[in-house]
């Protein structure tokens, strides 16, 4: 299992356009074979910092995420958008537990 945590800043006034981007690129990517999780959130006191929390299965799981449709759609619009600040770190979990 992968898990993948950090953050992206949104460019000042952008946080509307983006809304629409996100649903579709977080849809989508739900809907992938061995996507386990994945959010998008907006911090709680900063409207221009995304959260992001993705757990694939393995890494195949996250190869076929990187090169799907709709995440080169989610890159162009990170351009169009001012994302910046990319700020993202992987986990390897061999084993867990639910509590």
């Amino acid at each position: 299992m992968l898990i993948l945590a950090g953050s992206v800043r949104l460019a000042p006034g952008t946080r509307p356009e983006a809304q629409a981007s996100l649903e579709a690129m977080v849809e989508a990517t739900r809907a992938e074979p061995g996507c386990i999780g994945f959010a998008f959130s907006f911090d709680a006191l900063d409207e221009h910092l995304l959260r992001v929390f993705e757990i694939f299965e393995d890494e195949a799981a996250l190869e076929a995420h990187r090169t799907s449709a709709h995440m080169a759609e989610w890159r162009a619009a990170t351009v169009r958008l001012g994302i910046g600040d990319r700020d993202m770190s992987e986990y390897i979990v061999s084993g867990y537990r639910k509590i």
